[in-house]
């Protein structure tokens, strides 16, 4: 029996898994910012949908992931209202770090599919891990930034992009050492969901620039 269904279903699990994971990163942080329902929407879309589109513009796959699935985005509506209507109604801490759990979740499964999705297309090893960090971070950014912050991959000195190149070159090299391709989505989505989760619960922080006094003119 052929196990590309298996692949199939497997792969639009993770890809669901991420997108519900990031939306609700998106949707968290949105709310507490106080914006709007029609400003929480946009933001959970893009931190949801704004990296697999990037990966899928980079590879030039048509038509996007999301207009291959609308599904997906009836589902993005059904999960912003549900959450705009418990938040209403339910005290609910809506902190920094609140947001950083199914962000360390979307951040593992996006770069397992994206640097499979690239792998898939017979690309070089560096550029399906490349394929996935860029999958894993672009959605991150875009939230950030729409809510007028730094990045939070570029300033809380934890690994972040770190985590997913690790995950992404989980999936090349398995797939290298004869994996099947579900074993290697697994591994890699827990493996860098598994880092950024330790990084956190830990407070690890990457070494950082120690700037001395500015020498005079």
């Amino acid at each position: 029996m052929s196990t590309e269904p298996l692949l199939s279903w497997l792969q639009m699990a993770v890809e669901t898994g991420a997108m519900l994971a990031f939306a609700l990163s998106g949707l968290l942080e949105a709310a507490r910012k106080r914006l709007d329902a029609v400003g929480i929407c946009v933001v959970a879309g893009l931190t949801a949908f704004g990296g697999g589109t990037m990966r899928d513009l980079l590879l030039d796959r048509r038509p996007f992931f999301w207009a291959a699935h609308p599904g997906w985005l009836w589902g993005l509506i059904a999960l912003t209202t549900a959450a705009i209507v418990f938040l209403k109604f339910r005290h609910f801490a809506l902190t920094e770090r609140a947001m950083q759990w199914p962000d360390a979740l979307g951040l593992g499964l996006f770069s397992a599919s994206g640097a499979q999705f690239a792998l898939d297309q017979n690309l070089p090893g560096i550029v399906c891990v490349l394929m996935g960090v860029v999958a894993a971070t672009v959605g991150g950014v875009l939230r950030d930034v729409v809510c007028n912050e730094i990045p939070t991959g570029l300033r809380d000195h934890r690994p972040y992009a770190v985590c997913a190149f690790a995950g992404g070159w989980v999936v090349v090299l398995a797939s290298q050492a004869g994996a099947s391709h579900d074993v290697a989505l697994m591994l890699a989505a827990a493996t860098a969901s598994g880092l950024r989760i330790l990084a956190l619960v830990t407070d690890y922080t990457l070494p950082q620039w120690t700037s001395g006094a500015a020498p005079d003119d």
